[in-house]
């Protein structure tokens, strides 16, 4: 298996891991001082550092839409430098509102872990109003 075959199957099983809730396995892919970036106005935007920070922020999706958030991965590329861009379809119910969005993460992964997360929203309008 070849390094961006390896990172494209870290990226999948990185968002199975989030979507059904295994922290073990996220654990296991995310290194401890990695850090996430998110854009926006909302109170979810900014940087978090280390992975108790970024499961505190991923953890707060679920808590906020009463575990109706979802992240569809829809397609993942992954360069010779050790990155990988994933879009995905965000999805979730929060207060009466519904979201539905696409978004991208640049991942930069090292040594079979994910060192940076880094979102964009290609709605940032409609993300901030949702987390309002």
């Amino acid at each position: 298996m070849t390094l961006r075959d390896q990172n494209s199957e870290l990226v999948r099983r990185g968002y199975a891991a989030f979507n059904s809730g295994d922290m073990d396995t996220l654990t296991q892919i995310m290194d401890e001082s990695c850090t996430w970036h998110t854009p926006g106005k909302s109170s979810f935007a900014g940087d978090y550092e280390r992975r108790e920070a970024t499961f505190g922020y991923f953890g707060h999706y679920g808590s906020e839409t009463h575990g109706t958030f979802r992240a569809n991965l829809l397609h993942v590329t992954v360069g010779e430098e050790g990155r990988a861009v994933a879009v995905q379809r965000d999805t979730g119910e929060r207060n009466g509102k519904r979201l539905d969005v696409l978004c991208c993460i640049v991942f930069d992964i090292k040594n079979g872990k994910v060192m940076e997360g880094r979102e964009y929203i290609y709605d940032l309008y409609a993300w901030d109003t949702f987390w309002a």
